[in-house]
């Protein structure tokens, strides 16, 4: 049973601007297939190899796989489709799978724009990824397939069938990735000029913010033995040469008793010499662990990207952060007197940004002095609750524009063309200030190396013109914003049988707030007896 995994093909010009990052989802799900007894696996990394349709074509036919399997999020949404539809032209036998995060929660408008998809996973995919390559070896899997969860299909007579979720994958001790499939020499991390990784400690996150997916697609939260994930990055080191890793959670330092254990067992095994590593994670976190960073900085940790998100509080309670203005410095004050980097994330390009707004953004992250920052254009994920709110204010449903750098909202006060030049003034006037001031003269040895690499990974996205899609986006300066196309498909649109989903969940969730609100005035509410009074406990009838 030969299954072959494919990373499609999609650039956007943000986070890659730093490196080309190993698909873990692969190492993952490789390695339960392996555990499983299916060791026949391939990897075709379309996006690192900037392969054209004809190239993968050319690779599955070579191939001529039983399974193959692609992720999406929601920017590579489209090319994942036609990665598998492709897959259909070539191997018209094989089993054609998605998963990832947008088409577990939009597997309604998938199935209905590519209907040649035979089945998406939704979720975790390592349980799930088993379950059907075993159907599918035995022979059966469509009469299988309904009592598999967490997967949703097309019936046949052209229904859109969506089995019960599976559960979370719960013993994660037991997950084993497989990086053998990756071509290591092929990922690296510009700022170091090093090898990385992005291993996996823990899954899901306690928090709600309303602007993220990821606590509803990984729900309950799980943490690994620090120290098989510490096996698991020597393996890493000692096997393909990897200098630096980040770790893949939402917030790593959620549990801080296993997380100072893993930085415990990384100074142990005398790893921070041989590998650096950053994080993502909260502001409260640095400020509540103040007096381990120091652990932390000796463990190799050197980066840390804070999600500020926002300079205004408004901001930061509309997105349900739990933070305040005030807590942000001062986390990335105590951060800079550990001696480890600090990134400052803002989010901006909701409805209602203003000129007024994007300024203040800049004159606070002059004021904390992060060693970097970043401005991230608003997406609206569709499947999160601050989508919903916004309803008709999200004009654009071309998919692949979601990608944190084009603005997908059109703020009240501006145009979309001004909003993307304001926040390169931004950017030019910070990043000016660091490499003429900063980066040059603060510190020495590694820090002032790593801080240098920082600035070529951003002047080398910058001449590509590759940095925030400008090339793309006809972008060359303030005087050209009045060519800037983003080259949105306006055709596109959310499907019926999506709307109807959606509707469908609004309901649920109003009837269940309606009935939680009537127990409630039902409990505050006096029992009355019979002659008009509160009854009592031990009235007699």
């Amino acid at each position: 049973m030969r299954v072959v995994f494919i990373h499609p093909n999609y650039h956007s010009g943000g986070a890659e601007i730093a490196g080309n990052w190993p698909p873990a989802w692969v190492a993952y799900l490789a390695g339960a297939l392996k555990q499983a007894g299916y060791t026949d696996l391939h990897f075709v990394d379309a996006m690192t190899n900037d392969l054209t349709e004809d190239a993968l074509r050319d690779r599955l036919r070579e191939l001529q796989p039983d399974v193959i399997g692609c992720t999406a999020i929601t920017p590579s949404i489209y090319m994942a489709e036609r990665c598998l539809e492709i897959a259909k032209e070539v191997c018209p036998q094989a089993l054609r799978v998605l998963g990832g995060v947008h088409a577990t929660f939009m597997y309604q408008q998938v199935l209905t724009e590519a209907p040649y998809i035979d089945v998406i996973a939704r979720g975790e995919g390592e349980e799930i990824i088993v379950e059907l390559v075993r159907a599918y070896a035995a022979g059966n899997w469509k009469e299988a397939r309904a009592g598999i969860k967490g997967l949703a299909y097309i019936t046949d007579d052209g229904k859109i069938i969506a089995t019960p979720a599976a559960p979370t994958v719960k013993n994660f001790d037991a997950v084993e990735p497989d990086w053998t499939l990756l071509e290591w020499e092929k990922y690296i991390y510009v700022p170091l000029g090093v090898r990385v990784a992005i291993p996996n400690m823990a899954r899901g996150c306690p928090f709600t913010c309303s602007f993220c997916s990821q606590w509803k697609f990984w729900r309950d939260y799980r943490i690994r033995d620090p120290k098989k994930v510490v096996d698991e990055i020597e393996k890493l080191v000692n096997d393909h040469q990897v200098g630096f890793f980040i770790l893949a959670d939402e917030e790593p330092t959620i549990n801080r008793k296993k997380f100072i254990a893993f930085c415990e067992e990384l100074i142990a095994r005398g790893l921070p010499d041989k590998v650096k590593w950053g994080i993502n994670t909260r502001v409260t976190d640095i400020i509540r662990d103040e007096e381990y960073l120091a652990l932390y900085r000796k463990a190799g940790l050197v980066h840390v990207s804070l999600g500020t998100e926002a300079a205004a509080q408004l901001k930061l309670d509309r997105f349900n952060k739990e933070t305040k203005v005030a807590e942000n410095k001062k986390a990335i004050r105590l951060l800079r007197e550990a001696d480890i980097f600090t990134e400052a994330q803002f989010i901006v390009g909701l409805e209602n940004e203003t000129a007024e707004t994007l300024e203040e953004t800049y004159r606070m992250a002059r004021d904390w002095n992060p060693d970097l920052a970043n401005w991230a254009m608003y997406t609206p994920w569709p499947f999160s609750p601050l989508f919903q709110e916004l309803g008709d204010k999200v004009e654009i449903f071309d998919f692949s524009k979601y990608n944190f750098v084009t603005p997908i909202m059109k703020p009240d006060a501006m145009d979309r063309a001004e909003l993307l030049d304001r926040v390169m003034n931004n950017y030019r006037r910070f990043y000016m200030i660091k490499a003429l001031f900063h980066y040059p003269w603060r510190g020495k040895g590694f820090r002032r190396r790593y801080l240098l690499g920082c600035l070529k990974a951003f002047l080398k996205a910058g001449f590509e013109r590759k940095f925030y899609d400008l090339g793309k986006h006809n972008y060359w300066g303030p005087q050209s914003k009045e060519k800037v196309n983003f080259g949105f498909d306006m055709t596109r649109k959310i499907a019926p049988a999506q709307m109807a989903d959606w509707q469908a969940a609004s309901d649920r969730a109003s009837q269940l707030r309606a009935r939680k609100a009537g127990e409630a005035e039902e409990a505050r509410t006096p029992v009355m007896a019979c002659g008009g009074g509160p009854a009592s406990h031990d009235a007699h009838v």
